[in-house]
């Protein structure tokens, strides 16, 4: 990802810093359009495609390390994994940019079971509306983005979990 652009998005971060969880709601698209497919690779190098996820919805957050409100929700998804995992939701976390022992570092002090994803090159996250870091997308099981929430949230928040599920009954 060009330089321009990881700046851009640490600026856009660090003012949204400071109001981390002001706002635990998603914002819906008004006309969902199609989730842009990616295939990626995650530490272990197996491969991950969004299409494989069909069928149920699909939390797809964007993230990076060195972004302090994505390191401030990212216990929030472990507890809401641990929620959903049984229930039929896909968790995807896509670090953009940085390299395998970066990420790998950062999972030591921020343990996480669900799917984490490089996107190494940022070539996925390009291809994405995202706004800063962190940004979640919310994809329906019919692979639309529906849902989407710009910076941090409390993502084990019953209300935003109840959306969530509320996507299988559709």
């Amino acid at each position: 990802m060009s330089k321009l652009i990881l700046n851009t998005l640490l600026l856009i971060t660090l003012a949204c810093s400071s109001s981390i969880y002001a706002d635990q709601s998603l914002s819906a698209f008004s006309d969902p359009e199609m989730a842009p497919d990616f295939t990626l690779q995650d530490m272990d190098g197996v491969k991950y495609q969004l299409s494989d996820y069909r069928g149920q919805p699909v939390i797809v957050n964007f993230w990076a390390t060195w972004c302090p409100p994505c390191r401030e929700e990212m216990p929030s998804m472990e507890r809401a994994w641990n929620k959903l995992k049984d229930q039929g939701v896909a968790m995807l976390a896509i670090n953009v940019g940085e390299d395998e022992d970066t990420v790998f570092t950062f999972l030591g002090d921020y343990p996480a079971n669900f799917t984490i994803l490089l996107d190494q090159s940022g070539a996925i996250s390009e291809a994405w509306p995202l706004k800063g870091l962190p940004t979640t997308f919310i994809v329906s099981p019919d692979g639309r983005l529906v849902y989407q929430a710009v910076g941090g949230r409390e993502w084990d928040d019953e209300q935003l979990l109840e959306q969530i599920l509320a996507l299988k009954k559709q």
